[in-house]
Parts: C-alpha cells; sequence; structure tokens
C-alpha cells in the first residue's frame, strides 16, 4: 500500500512538473514574440532586453522535457518544434554579437597615437558612494577621454581632481540620476549641453581634436529607459537616439557617440539607430559586453555603447573592473584613418526605416 501510495505521488509530481515546463515554454514564447509589437509601452520594450536569458530558459526547457518524458503526443511534438524554432529564432537575433559573425569594423592595423582616442563611459550609480574606486580603475587605464553619468553633486565634488588631469569638461552634474561629467585632455571645440526632448535629461556635442589636429564630433547621451517609475514610454529615448542619428548624418563628419542608451544593442531601436545614422557598433562580431546589471550575472545586458563612423577602426574595446555601481565601464579605443571609410560598409537605412525614424521623431510622449 505505502508502495503504490509512492508511485501516486510520483506519478502527480511527474505530471506536475511536466504541466509546468509546459506553461514555462509558452510563457517563453509568448515573451519573444512580444517585442515583435511595435508598441512604445513598456511592457512590449522590455522584453527586448533579456534574449540571452530566454534562449539560456528555452534550451532548459527543451532538455528537461525530452529527459524526462517519452516525445509520444501531437501536443508533445508541437510544443517541442514551437520551443526549437524559438530558440533558433532567438539565436539568430543575437548571433551578430557572437564571435562567429563577420566583424563590422576592422582592427587597426600600423599604430598611428596621434590619431588614436580612448574614451571610458562609466554610469557609477548615482547612490554608489565609492568614488576611489572610480579614479583608481581611471587612473589604471589612463583614458583621453571620461564620461560619467548619473553623476549628482557628491560625484562632481569627488572627482574634481579629475580636472588636473583633463583640462578640457563638461559638467553638468543633477540630482536626478542624468547628471552627466565629461573630462578629456583632448581639446574640445565648441562643447554643448543639450537637453533634446526633456528639460531634465542632458547630452552633449563636442568636436575633438586629436592629437595630429583632425576633428570628430563626440555625442554622449543618456536616455530615459522604458521602465515603471521612469518613463512608461520609450517615446522619449527612441526620439533623442534617432534625433543625434539624424544630426550625425546630416554633419557627414567623423563621430563617436557614447553613453547609456538604455537600449540593448540588438533592439529594433538600436539597428535604426545604426542605420539612420551610418555608424557601426564595435560588439558586432566581438562578443555582447554585457554592462547591467553589475550584480545580478543572470540579468546582464548590453546598455551601454560606444558608436562611430566608418573613419575609424578598433584598437580595443573592453569591459572594466566595477567599482560598487550596477553598471560595468567601457573602454574603447579608435584609431582614425584616412582610407577606412573606403573599406569599411556604412549601414544605410531604407525608405520604410527613414519613415518610421520620422514617424517617432514627431511622436509625442503618450504620458
Amino acid at each position: 500500500m505505502l508502495f503504490g501510495l509512492f508511485l501516486n505521488a510520483i506519478s502527480f509530481i511527474m505530471h506536475s512538473l511536466q504541466i509546468a515546463l509546459q506553461i514555462s515554454g509558452a510563457v517563453i514564447i509568448l515573451f519573444s514574440l512580444i517585442p515583435l509589437v511595435k508598441n512604445d509601452y513598456w511592457a512590449f520594450r522590455v522584453f527586448e532586453y533579456p534574449r540571452l536569458q530566454k534562449i539560456f530558459l528555452n534550451l532548459v526547457v527543451i532538455i528537461i522535457y525530452c529527459s524526462l518524458y517519452k516525445i509520444a503526443s501531437t501536443f508533445d511534438i508541437i510544443f517541442l518544434s514551437l520551443l526549437i524554432a524559438n530558440a533558433l529564432y532567438l539565436a539568430y537575433q543575437v548571433y551578430p554579437f557572437t564571435v562567429f559573425a563577420k566583424k563590422v569594423i576592422h582592427k587597426a592595423g600600423n599604430t598611428d597615437s596621434s590619431n588614436q582616442v580612448s574614451i571610458i563611459s562609466s554610469n557609477v550609480f548615482q547612490d554608489n558612494k565609492n568614488t576611489a574606486g572610480c579614479l583608481k580603475m581611471l587612473s589604471e587605464n589612463d583614458p583621453d577621454i571620461v564620461l560619467l553619468l548619473e553623476t549628482d553633486r557628491f560625484w562632481y565634488e569627488q572627482t574634481k581632481v579629475l580636472q588636473e588631469k583633463y583640462p578640457y569638461h563638461v559638467l553638468a552634474p543633477l540630482e536626478n540620476t542624468y547628471g552627466m561629467l565629461l573630462y578629456s585632455k583632448l581639446e574640445l571645440v565648441d562643447p554643448k549641453l543639450n537637453f533634446l526632448v526633456d528639460d531634465e535629461i542632458p547630452s552633449i556635442k563636442s568636436g575633438v581634436k586629436l592629437p595630429s589636429g583632425k576633428t570628430f564630433d563626440l555625442y554622449c547621451v543618456h536616455p530615459t529607459p522604458p521602465v515603471p517609475g521612469e518613463n512608461n514610454y520609450s517615446t522619449e529615448r527612441d526620439k533623442e537616439l534617432l534625433l543625434v542619428a539624424k544630426q550625425v548624418q546630416k554633419n557627414n563628419k567623423p563621430t563617436i557617440v557614447i553613453g547609456d542608451l538604455n537600449d540593448v544593442a540588438w533592439s529594433y531601436t538600436t539597428d535604426l539607430f545604426t542605420k539612420i545614422s551610418g555608424l557601426l557598433d564595435p560588439r558586432i562580431g566581438r562578443g555582447f559586453f554585457n554592462t547591467f546589471h553589475a550584480k545580478i550575472p543572470f540579468l546582464r545586458f548590453p546598455l551601454d555603447h560606444a558608436f562611430c563612423s566608418t573613419d575609424f577602426k578598433l584598437v580595443r574595446l573592453s569591459r572594466l573592473d566595477n567599482f560598487s555601481s550596477d553598471h560595468f565601464p567601457i573602454l574603447i579605443s579608435l584609431q582614425y584613418e584616412k582610407n577606412a571609410s573606403v573599406e569599411q560598409d556604412e549601414p544605410v537605412a531604407d525608405q520604410e526605416e527613414l519613415a518610421l525614424a520620422e514617424e517617432k521623431i514627431n511622436k509625442d510622449n503618450p504620458e
């Protein structure tokens, strides 16, 4: 009798687990399809972020299901076929950011230090007080340009020492988690602090003169994310990014765009940004370089970005050590080369994408 009860209990557990796996698989597929809805509401946009996590969970469900249950019924075959198709779909989406994909930015060949620039972009996390760790990280890597984001008055005061080493700067400390501090060893030409879509959300545009005398345009951005408590819609984020993209394309100069875009590298908005601007993503063919969340390994996404025009080749791209922030700093070193634009292909938007960009730029925030 006890043995019979034991078998019944095992049967119940196995059946319950099977149902749980089926529900989990259906939820993963649903979360994979939701981003296909081009709606600005956060509930549609936020599911663009965890594609790596969805692939992992998708494969876990497939492996457990196939290991524990006999695949005999039509339902099981359809269920597993949908999960496999979903895994392949997600893998296709993130494939460009693996080492197996073709690189869009070539590695710099001959070293020309007079035409090189190294930049660190770091979201410091406003509530983080480890300024000493930040300064140590900057000292160890010694970049030409430093962009610190989420910097309030405390961070401004505690990093003033950087002004000795970086004589050129644009300083905009704010208490709303959107402060910016830009420090540069290289001369900044006509720097401007802009508020493109919101009077409380700054961005920076400046010319930068390389040691060779060649200048390029630098854009520093940190738009709001589409999450409850920040902004329920991605409208303002998308608008700011696409306004910058249009400026880049119109100016047609060597350009670098850096910052925390609060968007993942593989989202349709980031893809639209690169096509409208004509800028290249150095992560393509090299890796994900996930920068957030630094304290939760399973929930990491590539939110901190560095894009450049075809005038540059890559010297180095690295994710640096964290200093108690929720973001890892990212370092990019680029080399301007006269013939680089001939050797590298610029992304181009088609008419439908151009129309979509205009629609997003002219769209008012629903809130």
